[in-house]
């Protein structure tokens, strides 16, 4: 054996050697790619049946949403047609209560004017 084939398998024997330490890293590498498929499947698995109910209950918020501007639309109008009504009452009503309290003075001033004082009374 000349010495450039007892070099040649020197250098096999390191690169043997190399490959044989660089497969453990690569192994291992490979276990935490699996590991970590196995967990995006299982989260997967999780997540899809969360987001399935998500989307459930998103749905019929936006279902009792829809009532509730529904609901505030009518509320609003009852609300502007009371106080229409409030409007008309106190023309219809205020307008005579002024009257009648106007005449109730006038006739409370002219039976006090009328009926003598206790004052008066006592003199005569």
């Amino acid at each position: 054996m000349s010495g450039g084939d007892i070099a040649g398998l020197i250098a096999a024997a390191v690169f043997a050697v190399l490959v044989g330490v660089l497969a453990v890293p690569l192994v291992k590498l490979g276990r935490v790619f699996d590991e970590t498929t196995a967990a995006i499947r299982e989260l997967s698995q999780n997540v899809t049946p969360l987001l399935e109910e998500t989307t459930t209950t998103i749905q019929e918020t936006n279902k009792q949403l829809a009532r509730v501007d529904t609901i505030t639309g009518n509320v609003a109008d009852v609300t502007g047609n009371v106080s229409a009504l409030v409007a008309l009452v106190a023309a219809t009503v205020g307008g005579p209560m002024v009257k009648l309290a106007g005449f109730s003075a006038g006739v409370r001033a002219a039976v006090l004017a009328a009926r003598p004082s206790r004052a008066r009374r006592r003199r005569g």
